[in-house]
């Protein structure tokens, strides 16, 4: 039977003060013995016996006297410093905070592009510190950062029933995830909360088989204005479209639609009735990136609209370009458990390079936007643009209390608002968006 620590304690004492007065053979015999009762290793548990009462060096010139009955903790110097948090803290607040294993993955690719921009200048150590982090070391270093986020989501889709039988069905299981240009398309609304009248509706583009995403802003969810959106975010695609997955909403389920994919070669599908999963790629992008960029306010006016079609443009930009994204390999079940293995973290735009079916031309031409590309620059602009659309949001009569939300990397609000008037609220109820710990233009200020 495997003994505790306290009763290993106690073999210690017994046995350290026969072993130092021992002779060495007669230290061979107490030796096996004491391995023999404790289970310790014979190399620690000679070392054990060896200190033991006496005075052992540890640390910066510590010096302790060994006493089997303590635990002494071991103090080692701290490798990542407050250097290293600030410079960490600031490219996730700019790349719009990222879960750990996604911020790894980014920063080499995001640090080049910004001293090459003259946005960052690092000293080697620094350097070297920041592109050798772990995912686990970032989530240990942000874990007070990561509670001030939060955001919420609501959904509203009408179901077109005279076209469910004219429109195959698509399910998660039959999605292509190899091949290019089988898009995935949702809607989501700027409503506020109370959808009376017209508002604006963000279109959600997301290909499946490289996590490339655009979005596009339509006026009203009529016909004439979701195809308009939906062809302009097409237009911005680096691929052709191939096939494209649409829930059961009647925006999509008519016969202008049907017409436009038809006219154009592009196989059009749909979802099961009430089977979100059969669209589970462009949902998660639903929170990720259109609520995460455009949160939850009411727009409705055609100021609002004009100024997210430049978001819309200058966020495709900053998304495939520099935020990496994980896919799923493998699922298998271990009895009630699911367990999910996903491949590293790749940008978009390298799933895109590393992709056999897209032509080199097209790969030259990515390559030399992305040369170009000033991550910190697309940043303040997102930043400017955020804040344009806040000032522009309509205010509403009543705004009813947040509800407990999810955020990006998966957070849930441990309980209701911090009552330290310091901290910042989870989510700004005039402008629905989430709350930062730092401005964006102190944010930019640091990096440069």
């Amino acid at each position: 039977m495997e003994l505790t620590m306290a009763e290993r304690r106690v073999l210690v004492k017994a046995f350290a003060g026969r072993y130092q007065q021992a002779t060495k053979k007669e230290r061979g015999v107490i030796l096996n013995e004491f391995v023999l009762a404790s289970g310790y290793n014979r190399r620690y548990a000679a070392w054990l016996l060896r200190s033991h009462g006496k005075k052992v060096p540890l640390g910066r010139g510590w010096i302790v006297v060994g006493d089997a009955s303590k635990k002494v903790q071991r103090r080692r110097p701290r490798v990542f410093g407050p250097e290293v948090v600030k410079v960490l803290l600031r490219l996730w607040v700019m790349l719009d905070y990222p879960a750990s294993r996604r911020l790894v993955a980014a920063l080499p690719n995001v640090v080049e592009a910004l001293e090459r921009h003259g946005e960052l200048a690092l000293e080697a150590e620094l350097k070297a510190k920041l592109l050798t982090i772990s995912p686990a070391t970032v989530d240990r270093l942000l874990r007070e950062e990561k509670k001030r986020y939060l955001l919420q989501s609501r959904a509203k889709t009408k179901p077109a029933r005279l076209w469910r039988q004219k429109i195959p069905v698509q399910t998660s299981a039959e999605a292509e995830r190899r091949q290019p240009g089988h898009l995935q398309v949702d809607l989501v609304g700027h409503d506020g909360g109370q959808a009376r009248g017209d508002f604006l509706w963000t279109l959600t583009l997301t290909d499946p088989a490289t996590g490339w995403t655009e979005l596009a802003t339509a006026r009203n969810k009529s016909r004439f204005h979701v195809l308009a959106a939906f062809a302009a975010a097409c237009a911005r695609l680096p691929f052709p479209v191939v096939a494209v997955h649409t829930d059961n909403g009647a925006e999509f389920m008519n016969g202008h639609f049907v017409h436009y994919c038809g006219s154009r070669g592009i196989t059009f599908s749909r979802s099961r009735e009430f089977k979100k999963n059969d669209n589970c790629f462009v949902e998660q992008k639903n929170g990720s990136v259109a609520r995460r960029f455009k949160g939850y306010a009411r727009f409705d006016t055609d100021r609002a609209w004009k100024v997210m079609q430049e978001l819309d443009a200058t966020v495709s930009l900053f998304v495939n370009f520099f935020l990496p994204s994980q896919k799923l390999v493998a699922k298998h079940r271990q009895g009630a458990k699911v367990r999910k293995h996903y491949d590293a973290p790749q940008t978009p735009l390298a799933r895109l390079l590393a992709c056999p079916q897209i032509d080199e031309d097209t790969k030259r031409t990515l390559r030399q936007k992305a040369f170009f590309l000033n991550p910190a620059r697309l940043a303040r602009r997102i930043a400017r643009l955020r804040r344009e659309l806040t000032a522009l949001a309509t205010p509403l009569p009543s705004q009813p209390a947040p509800k407990r939300a999810v955020d990006g990397a998966g957070l849930r609000q441990a309980g209701h608002a911090s009552p330290n008037p310091t901290l910042p609220q989870p989510l700004d109820k005039a402008t629905g968006f989430a709350h930062t710990a730092h401005s964006p233009d102190e944010t930019q200020r640091s990096l440069s």
